[in-house]
Protein backbone atom coordinates (compact mmCIF):
# COMPACT_ATOMS: atom_id res chain seq x y z
CA UNK A 1 0.00 0.00 0.00
CA UNK A 2 2.59 1.92 1.14
CA UNK A 3 4.23 1.75 -2.07
CA UNK A 4 1.00 2.49 -4.30
CA UNK A 5 1.42 5.78 -2.42
CA UNK A 6 4.78 6.36 -3.27
CA UNK A 7 4.06 6.05 -7.11
CA UNK A 8 1.00 8.09 -6.63
CA UNK A 9 2.89 10.60 -5.36
CA UNK A 10 5.92 10.58 -7.66
CA UNK A 11 3.34 10.70 -10.68
CA UNK A 12 1.96 13.92 -9.08
CA UNK A 13 5.11 15.75 -8.82
CA UNK A 14 6.10 14.66 -12.31
CA UNK A 15 2.34 16.17 -13.76
CA UNK A 16 3.38 18.90 -11.57
CA UNK A 17 6.90 18.95 -12.67
CA UNK A 18 5.92 19.14 -16.20
CA UNK A 19 3.19 21.77 -15.82
CA UNK A 20 5.74 24.08 -13.98
CA UNK A 21 8.37 23.62 -17.46
CA UNK A 22 5.67 24.17 -19.73
CA UNK A 23 5.02 27.47 -18.25
CA UNK A 24 8.52 28.63 -16.72
CA UNK A 25 9.55 29.96 -20.32
CA UNK A 26 6.55 31.59 -20.90
CA UNK A 27 6.85 35.23 -21.41
CA UNK A 28 6.25 37.22 -18.13
CA UNK A 29 3.84 40.78 -18.81
CA UNK A 30 6.26 43.35 -19.40
CA UNK A 31 8.73 40.93 -21.06
CA UNK A 32 10.45 42.49 -24.78
CA UNK A 33 7.69 40.24 -27.40
CA UNK A 34 9.44 37.71 -29.37
CA UNK A 35 11.07 38.48 -32.72
CA UNK A 36 8.64 38.59 -35.36
CA UNK A 37 9.67 35.99 -38.38
CA UNK A 38 9.54 36.99 -42.03
CA UNK A 39 11.39 36.18 -45.15
CA UNK A 40 14.02 39.20 -45.61
CA UNK A 41 13.46 41.23 -48.98
CA UNK A 42 16.20 43.65 -48.29
CA UNK A 43 19.89 43.64 -48.03
CA UNK A 44 21.32 45.53 -45.31
CA UNK A 45 25.38 46.34 -45.33
CA UNK A 46 27.38 47.55 -42.34
CA UNK A 47 29.87 50.41 -44.33
CA UNK A 48 31.88 51.41 -41.03
CA UNK A 49 31.95 51.74 -37.35
CA UNK A 50 34.31 53.65 -34.89
CA UNK A 51 34.48 53.91 -31.32
CA UNK A 52 33.09 57.38 -29.57
CA UNK A 53 34.16 56.72 -26.18
CA UNK A 54 32.30 55.10 -23.12
CA UNK A 55 28.80 55.87 -24.68
CA UNK A 56 26.06 57.22 -22.31
CA UNK A 57 27.01 55.18 -18.96
CA UNK A 58 24.06 54.79 -16.35
CA UNK A 59 23.06 58.47 -15.97
CA UNK A 60 20.13 57.72 -18.50
CA UNK A 61 21.43 60.53 -20.81
CA UNK A 62 21.01 60.35 -24.44
CA UNK A 63 23.28 62.16 -26.59
CA UNK A 64 22.48 62.20 -30.54
CA UNK A 65 25.40 62.33 -33.53
CA UNK A 66 24.64 65.33 -35.40
CA UNK A 67 25.42 65.76 -39.21
CA UNK A 68 26.72 68.69 -41.13
CA UNK A 69 28.80 69.54 -43.86
CA UNK A 70 29.98 65.67 -44.16
CA UNK A 71 30.61 65.63 -40.71
CA UNK A 72 29.39 63.49 -38.03
CA UNK A 73 29.60 65.20 -34.97
CA UNK A 74 29.54 62.54 -31.22
CA UNK A 75 30.28 62.93 -28.00
CA UNK A 76 30.09 60.33 -24.59
CA UNK A 77 29.42 60.95 -21.00
CA UNK A 78 33.14 61.06 -19.92
CA UNK A 79 33.48 64.33 -22.00
CA UNK A 80 34.42 62.86 -25.10
CA UNK A 81 33.82 64.86 -28.24
CA UNK A 82 34.90 63.00 -31.61
CA UNK A 83 34.11 64.59 -35.63
CA UNK A 84 33.77 61.60 -38.03
CA UNK A 85 34.07 61.70 -41.75
CA UNK A 86 30.59 60.81 -42.44
CA UNK A 87 31.56 58.83 -46.19
CA UNK A 88 34.55 56.68 -44.68
CA UNK A 89 33.88 57.09 -40.91
CA UNK A 90 37.88 58.67 -40.46
CA UNK A 91 38.37 60.40 -37.09
CA UNK A 92 38.69 63.62 -38.39
CA UNK A 93 39.46 64.97 -34.78
CA UNK A 94 39.02 63.36 -31.10
CA UNK A 95 39.11 65.67 -28.16
CA UNK A 96 38.92 64.59 -24.63
CA UNK A 97 38.21 66.84 -22.05
CA UNK A 98 37.30 66.89 -18.39
CA UNK A 99 33.38 67.75 -18.60
CA UNK A 100 30.76 65.57 -17.58
CA UNK A 101 28.56 65.74 -20.97
CA UNK A 102 25.07 65.36 -20.73
CA UNK A 103 23.86 67.69 -23.74
CA UNK A 104 24.51 68.20 -27.15
CA UNK A 105 25.84 68.07 -29.52
CA UNK A 106 24.06 71.48 -30.79
CA UNK A 107 26.01 73.60 -33.52
CA UNK A 108 26.02 76.50 -36.13
CA UNK A 109 28.29 77.40 -38.98
CA UNK A 110 32.14 77.94 -36.77
CA UNK A 111 30.66 76.00 -33.16
CA UNK A 112 29.65 73.45 -31.42
CA UNK A 113 27.92 73.33 -28.17
CA UNK A 114 27.67 71.19 -25.58
CA UNK A 115 25.94 70.76 -22.18
CA UNK A 116 27.00 69.18 -18.90
CA UNK A 117 25.65 67.47 -15.44
CA UNK A 118 26.74 70.24 -13.95
CA UNK A 119 25.09 73.19 -15.63
CA UNK A 120 27.91 74.58 -18.14
CA UNK A 121 27.49 75.54 -21.56
CA UNK A 122 30.74 75.07 -23.68
CA UNK A 123 31.26 76.54 -27.11
CA UNK A 124 34.04 74.64 -29.24
CA UNK A 125 35.50 75.24 -32.18
CA UNK A 126 33.78 72.89 -35.45
CA UNK A 127 37.24 72.56 -37.11
CA UNK A 128 39.59 71.67 -34.01
CA UNK A 129 37.42 70.94 -31.61
CA UNK A 130 39.04 73.85 -29.44
CA UNK A 131 36.90 75.71 -26.40
CA UNK A 132 35.96 78.80 -27.34
CA UNK A 133 33.54 79.42 -23.93
CA UNK A 134 32.25 78.25 -20.97
CA UNK A 135 28.91 79.82 -19.11
CA UNK A 136 27.42 78.54 -15.78
CA UNK A 137 23.86 77.73 -16.34
CA UNK A 138 21.31 77.15 -13.41
CA UNK A 139 21.32 73.02 -13.74
CA UNK A 140 21.91 70.20 -15.30
CA UNK A 141 21.68 70.55 -18.97
CA UNK A 142 20.23 67.38 -20.86
CA UNK A 143 19.00 68.37 -24.63
CA UNK A 144 21.22 70.10 -27.12
CA UNK A 145 22.04 73.95 -27.13
CA UNK A 146 20.20 75.14 -30.31
CA UNK A 147 21.35 78.26 -32.27
CA UNK A 148 19.25 81.30 -34.12
CA UNK A 149 19.87 85.10 -34.77
CA UNK A 150 23.51 84.88 -33.01
CA UNK A 151 21.59 83.28 -29.73
CA UNK A 152 22.72 80.03 -28.07
CA UNK A 153 18.89 78.78 -26.77
CA UNK A 154 19.67 76.59 -23.37
CA UNK A 155 16.83 74.12 -21.52
CA UNK A 156 17.74 73.30 -18.12
CA UNK A 157 16.10 69.88 -15.97
CA UNK A 158 14.84 72.91 -13.35
CA UNK A 159 12.65 74.23 -16.48
CA UNK A 160 14.68 77.78 -17.32
CA UNK A 161 15.53 78.44 -20.62
CA UNK A 162 18.64 80.29 -21.04
CA UNK A 163 19.71 83.21 -23.92
CA UNK A 164 23.66 82.88 -24.42
CA UNK A 165 25.78 85.41 -26.83
CA UNK A 166 26.97 83.27 -29.32
CA UNK A 167 30.36 84.70 -29.78
CA UNK A 168 30.91 85.07 -25.81
CA UNK A 169 28.51 82.86 -23.78
CA UNK A 170 27.35 85.62 -21.93
CA UNK A 171 23.13 85.63 -20.79
CA UNK A 172 21.25 87.66 -22.38
CA UNK A 173 18.32 86.45 -21.26
CA UNK A 174 16.49 83.63 -19.03
CA UNK A 175 12.66 82.70 -19.02
CA UNK A 176 11.62 80.46 -16.13
CA UNK A 177 8.84 77.67 -15.85
CA UNK A 178 7.74 75.49 -13.20
CA UNK A 179 8.44 71.57 -13.59
CA UNK A 180 6.80 69.02 -11.46
CA UNK A 181 8.53 67.28 -9.03
CA UNK A 182 8.65 63.65 -10.74
CA UNK A 183 9.71 63.57 -14.91
CA UNK A 184 10.83 61.28 -17.06
CA UNK A 185 14.84 61.64 -17.36
CA UNK A 186 15.70 63.90 -20.12
CA UNK A 187 13.96 67.04 -21.96
CA UNK A 188 12.27 67.61 -25.53
CA UNK A 189 14.93 68.97 -28.47
CA UNK A 190 14.68 72.53 -28.76
CA UNK A 191 13.44 73.90 -31.88
CA UNK A 192 14.17 77.27 -33.70
CA UNK A 193 12.75 78.57 -36.78
CA UNK A 194 12.25 82.36 -37.97
CA UNK A 195 13.40 84.01 -34.84
CA UNK A 196 10.90 81.91 -32.67
CA UNK A 197 12.08 79.17 -30.47
CA UNK A 198 9.35 75.99 -29.32
CA UNK A 199 10.15 74.70 -25.87
CA UNK A 200 8.39 71.41 -25.05
CA UNK A 201 8.35 70.98 -21.15
CA UNK A 202 7.94 68.45 -18.53
CA UNK A 203 4.28 69.24 -17.45
CA UNK A 204 2.51 68.71 -20.94
CA UNK A 205 2.69 72.22 -22.39
CA UNK A 206 4.82 73.69 -25.25
CA UNK A 207 5.38 77.54 -25.05
CA UNK A 208 6.91 79.51 -27.98
CA UNK A 209 9.60 81.93 -27.31
CA UNK A 210 11.46 84.83 -29.41
CA UNK A 211 14.57 84.02 -29.48
CA UNK A 212 16.22 87.90 -29.25
CA UNK A 213 14.61 88.56 -25.85
CA UNK A 214 12.54 85.59 -24.64
CA UNK A 215 9.76 87.02 -24.32
CA UNK A 216 6.49 84.22 -24.74
CA UNK A 217 4.29 84.69 -27.26
CA UNK A 218 2.05 81.55 -27.02
CA UNK A 219 1.72 78.49 -24.57
CA UNK A 220 -0.55 75.52 -24.94
CA UNK A 221 -1.11 72.75 -22.70
CA UNK A 222 -0.96 69.30 -25.35
CA UNK A 223 -1.70 66.75 -22.69
CA UNK A 224 -3.25 67.61 -19.05
CA UNK A 225 -1.40 66.64 -15.61
CA UNK A 226 -4.73 64.10 -14.05
CA UNK A 227 -4.48 61.32 -11.99
CA UNK A 228 -4.23 59.78 -8.77
CA UNK A 229 -0.28 59.35 -8.60
CA UNK A 230 2.26 61.18 -9.84
CA UNK A 231 3.23 58.58 -11.79
CA UNK A 232 -0.08 58.91 -13.34
CA UNK A 233 0.44 62.80 -14.09
CA UNK A 234 4.12 61.90 -16.27
CA UNK A 235 3.05 63.91 -19.26
CA UNK A 236 6.50 65.17 -20.69
CA UNK A 237 7.03 66.59 -24.43
CA UNK A 238 8.33 63.71 -26.30
CA UNK A 239 12.12 64.34 -27.05
CA UNK A 240 11.47 65.69 -30.65
CA UNK A 241 8.97 68.31 -32.32
CA UNK A 242 8.86 68.26 -35.84
CA UNK A 243 8.05 71.69 -38.04
CA UNK A 244 6.20 71.39 -41.22
CA UNK A 245 5.50 74.30 -42.97
CA UNK A 246 2.85 76.16 -40.59
CA UNK A 247 2.29 73.10 -38.46
CA UNK A 248 3.91 72.15 -35.35
CA UNK A 249 3.62 68.38 -34.39
CA UNK A 250 4.45 67.44 -31.11
CA UNK A 251 4.36 63.84 -28.85
CA UNK A 252 3.55 63.88 -25.15
CA UNK A 253 4.32 60.36 -23.16
CA UNK A 254 0.69 61.03 -21.84
CA UNK A 255 -1.75 59.83 -24.43
CA UNK A 256 -1.39 62.69 -27.02
CA UNK A 257 0.34 63.50 -30.78
CA UNK A 258 -1.00 66.69 -31.83
CA UNK A 259 -0.33 69.49 -34.86
CA UNK A 260 -0.81 72.85 -33.34
CA UNK A 261 -0.37 76.10 -35.75
CA UNK A 262 3.27 77.32 -35.13
CA UNK A 263 2.35 80.78 -35.23
CA UNK A 264 -0.62 80.51 -32.28
CA UNK A 265 -1.11 77.15 -30.84
CA UNK A 266 -3.88 76.35 -31.99
CA UNK A 267 -4.65 72.87 -31.72
CA UNK A 268 -5.30 71.56 -35.49
CA UNK A 269 -5.69 67.85 -34.52
CA UNK A 270 -4.64 65.20 -31.68
CA UNK A 271 -4.38 61.52 -31.83
CA UNK A 272 -4.46 59.33 -28.82
CA UNK A 273 -0.91 58.01 -28.74
CA UNK A 274 1.56 58.30 -26.08
CA UNK A 275 5.41 58.58 -27.23
CA UNK A 276 8.38 60.19 -24.93
CA UNK A 277 10.22 59.69 -28.03
CA UNK A 278 8.46 62.14 -30.48
CA UNK A 279 7.83 62.18 -34.14
CA UNK A 280 9.63 61.93 -37.39
CA UNK A 281 8.15 63.05 -40.52
CA UNK A 282 8.59 62.53 -44.56
CA UNK A 283 6.68 64.71 -47.12
CA UNK A 284 2.98 63.90 -45.32
CA UNK A 285 3.86 60.67 -43.57
CA UNK A 286 3.94 60.93 -40.01
CA UNK A 287 6.17 57.98 -37.86
CA UNK A 288 5.63 57.71 -34.07
CA UNK A 289 6.99 54.96 -31.58
CA UNK A 290 4.46 54.58 -28.63
CA UNK A 291 5.76 53.95 -25.08
CA UNK A 292 4.27 50.58 -25.09
CA UNK A 293 5.82 49.37 -28.68
CA UNK A 294 3.13 49.95 -31.45
CA UNK A 295 4.64 51.56 -34.17
CA UNK A 296 2.47 53.80 -35.90
CA UNK A 297 2.54 55.01 -39.35
CA UNK A 298 -0.15 58.82 -39.68
CA UNK A 299 -0.87 60.94 -42.56
CA UNK A 300 0.46 64.32 -40.54
CA UNK A 301 -2.19 66.46 -42.13
CA UNK A 302 -4.96 64.97 -40.26
CA UNK A 303 -3.39 62.37 -37.86
CA UNK A 304 -5.64 59.65 -39.57
CA UNK A 305 -4.04 56.08 -39.27
CA UNK A 306 -1.99 54.72 -42.21
CA UNK A 307 -0.85 51.75 -40.45
CA UNK A 308 -0.25 50.47 -37.45
CA UNK A 309 2.18 47.77 -35.92
CA UNK A 310 1.75 45.32 -33.09
CA UNK A 311 4.17 43.14 -32.88
CA UNK A 312 6.94 45.02 -31.01
CA UNK A 313 5.50 45.32 -27.54
CA UNK A 314 7.39 46.23 -24.70
CA UNK A 315 10.74 46.18 -27.17
CA UNK A 316 11.70 49.93 -25.87
CA UNK A 317 11.76 51.42 -29.34
CA UNK A 318 13.62 54.37 -30.29
CA UNK A 319 12.05 57.19 -33.07
CA UNK A 320 11.56 56.25 -35.74
CA UNK A 321 13.79 56.92 -38.93
CA UNK A 322 12.59 57.42 -42.70
CA UNK A 323 15.38 55.86 -45.25
CA UNK A 324 14.06 55.59 -48.94
CA UNK A 325 11.09 53.62 -48.99
CA UNK A 326 11.21 52.14 -45.77
CA UNK A 327 11.23 53.08 -41.94
CA UNK A 328 13.76 51.99 -39.58
CA UNK A 329 13.34 51.22 -35.88
CA UNK A 330 15.76 50.53 -33.12
CA UNK A 331 15.24 48.35 -29.98
CA UNK A 332 16.25 48.07 -26.28
CA UNK A 333 18.03 44.01 -27.44
CA UNK A 334 19.92 46.20 -29.83
CA UNK A 335 17.87 45.13 -33.24
CA UNK A 336 17.38 47.82 -35.97
CA UNK A 337 14.04 46.74 -37.99
CA UNK A 338 13.72 47.98 -41.78
CA UNK A 339 9.81 48.22 -42.68
CA UNK A 340 8.32 48.92 -45.74
CA UNK A 341 6.84 52.97 -45.36
CA UNK A 342 3.82 51.79 -47.44
CA UNK A 343 2.35 49.16 -45.27
CA UNK A 344 4.55 48.31 -42.12
CA UNK A 345 5.41 44.85 -42.95
CA UNK A 346 9.57 43.53 -41.66
CA UNK A 347 11.64 43.61 -44.90
CA UNK A 348 15.30 43.26 -42.99
CA UNK A 349 16.49 42.75 -39.27
CA UNK A 350 20.05 43.44 -38.09
CA UNK A 351 21.69 43.44 -34.49
CA UNK A 352 24.48 46.02 -33.66
CA UNK A 353 24.87 45.03 -30.25
CA UNK A 354 23.17 43.54 -27.23
CA UNK A 355 22.37 47.24 -25.28
CA UNK A 356 20.21 49.30 -27.11
CA UNK A 357 20.88 52.60 -28.83
CA UNK A 358 21.77 56.39 -27.44
CA UNK A 359 19.55 57.70 -29.84
CA UNK A 360 16.93 57.41 -32.39
CA UNK A 361 18.66 56.14 -35.62
CA UNK A 362 19.67 59.33 -38.58
CA UNK A 363 19.29 58.91 -42.21
CA UNK A 364 21.46 61.39 -44.43
CA UNK A 365 21.22 60.08 -48.10
CA UNK A 366 21.42 56.76 -48.68
CA UNK A 367 23.49 55.80 -45.25
CA UNK A 368 21.66 55.14 -41.24
CA UNK A 369 23.52 55.98 -38.83
CA UNK A 370 23.01 55.17 -35.45
CA UNK A 371 25.29 55.30 -31.92
CA UNK A 372 25.04 52.53 -29.44
CA UNK A 373 24.45 53.02 -25.59
CA UNK A 374 28.19 51.76 -25.34
CA UNK A 375 29.54 54.52 -27.96
CA UNK A 376 29.86 52.94 -31.18
CA UNK A 377 28.70 54.83 -34.09
CA UNK A 378 28.02 52.71 -37.24
CA UNK A 379 26.68 53.28 -40.96
CA UNK A 380 24.70 51.03 -42.68
CA UNK A 381 23.24 51.44 -46.54
CA UNK A 382 20.33 48.95 -47.81
CA UNK A 383 19.23 47.70 -51.13
CA UNK A 384 19.64 49.87 -54.61
CA UNK A 385 22.60 52.08 -51.78
CA UNK A 386 24.65 49.26 -51.32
Amino acid sequence: MSRILALVALSLLTLNGCSWVRSWGDPEPGDPAPLVEFEPSLEVRKVWSTSIGDGMGKQGISMAPVFTSGILYAADYEGRLVAVDAETGRKVWDLKTDQAFSGGPGFDNDRLYMGTIDGRVIAYDRNGGSELWNSQVSSEVLTPPATGDGIVIVRCIDGRVFGLDGVSGRRLWIHDHNVPLLTLRGNPDLLIRGGVVFVGYDDGSVTSLRVEDGSVIWSQVIAAQDGRTELDRLADIGQKMVLVASDLIVSSYKSRVVSLAADSGRLLWFKEISSATGVQVDRTNLAVSEKNGDLWMLDRRNGSTIWKLDQMTNRGLTRPAFYGNYVVVGDKEGYLHWLDQDIGSFVARVRTNKKGFAAAPISVGTTLYVLTQKGELIAYRAGAAI
